[in-house]
C-alpha cells in the first residue's frame, strides 16, 4: 500500500513538473526568451531569445517584433510593447 502511495505520488510530481514546462527550459531542451535593458539610443522592449535543443528560436516577428540580431548564441528582438508570457 505504502509502495503504491510513494509510485502516485512520484508519477503526480513528473506530471506536474512536465506540465510547468520550467524543466525544459532550464535544461535548455525548448526555446526560452527574456526581457533585457534596451541598447543605449534605441526604445521600445527588448527580448533575447535562445534556441532550444528540441526546436529553433522563437519567431517574435508573429508578435510585431524586429530581429536586432544574434550575438553569443542569443537573438535580440526589438518590440513595441511588452510581451505577456503565458504557460507553456
Amino acid at each position: 500500500m505504502f509502495r503504491g502511495l510513494v509510485v502516485v505520488a512520484l508519477i503526480l510530481t513528473v506530471m506536474v513538473t512536465i506540465k510547468d514546462g520550467r524543466a525544459f527550459r532550464e535544461t535548455g531542451l525548448v526555446a526560452s526568451c527574456s526581457a533585457v535593458e534596451a541598447p543605449i539610443g534605441q526604445a521600445g522592449y527588448w527580448e533575447a531569445c535562445r534556441a532550444g535543443k528540441l526546436e529553433g528560436r522563437p519567431n517574435l516577428g508573429r508578435r510585431s517584433c524586429k530581429s536586432a540580431g544574434l550575438v553569443h548564441n542569443l537573438e535580440y528582438w526589438q518590440c513595441p510593447s511588452r510581451l505577456e508570457s503565458g504557460p507553456g
